[in-house]
């Protein structure tokens, strides 16, 4: 389902944004409600970029590529999957926009998550404790505990807005047009521990993340 809202920065959404979309095959209506008080300005964490990302512009943009970096060691970056953390956890209402190329996943996560090897524990989407947006030219899919969801309308665009509403235990997902959001999928949990959003990048060169700044 998707609603226009007018520009972002226009009275309209400056009071309250309404989004509704249906979960899985429920038919359960899910209704958001998010105020530009909820806008965060995610940050990357530099010290858990595996070393085959290319960080740029600032550490706002990460492109994946086909050269080690010279990063130094650091017990909390990834040494093999193409995946970055952000540096704060979140555990309020937070509402933050990316912009993609190629193939990603656009996540979060607990801290906890391994940072070693080619393991399902340590990859974005493939365990309990992290939860996905895959993104590529033909199709989304969601992932968490290694299980998919495939949505199959293409992308209109290469923005994606994530809404997290910690208290309540719900995950959206939006497709960011113009002045349109698209509700992509609501995940609901009861989350435990802060989530910290982060990024994979599939095995080819050229996926990017750019990290919008939110007014």
């Amino acid at each position: 389902s998707s609603i226009s809202t007018g520009s972002r920065s226009s009275p309209a959404f400056q009071q309250i944004i309404k989004t509704t979309g249906v979960l899985d095959n429920n038919l359960l209506v899910f209704c958001v409600l998010f105020s530009p008080s909820d806008s965060c300005e995610v940050k990357l964490n530099t010290n858990t970029a595996n070393r085959l990302l290319v960080l740029s512009e600032d550490n706002r943009k990460v492109t994946a590529g086909r050269e080690e970096q010279p990063y130094p060691d650091h017990p909390e970056r990834f040494d093999y999957w193409s995946q970055i953390l952000c540096r704060d956890g979140l555990t309020g209402r937070c509402y933050w926009e990316v912009d993609w190329e190629g193939g990603v996943r656009i996540s979060v996560t607990y801290r906890g998550i391994s940072r070693r090897g080619a393991g399902d524990d340590s990859w974005f989407g493939a365990n309990k404790n992290s939860w996905s947006l895959e993104c590529s030219d033909k199709s989304f899919s969601v992932w968490h505990n290694n299980i998919s969801t495939y949505i199959p309308a293409p992308p209109s665009s290469h923005r994606v807005a994530v809404y997290l509403d910690w208290p309540a235990g719900s995950l959206s997902f939006y497709s960011v047009s113009s002045d349109t959001l698209i509700h992509l999928h609501t995940f609901t949990s009861t989350f435990t521990q802060p989530l910290y959003p982060g990024f994979w990048f599939g095995f080819w060169s050229g996926s990017s993340v750019s990290l919008c700044q939110m007014e």
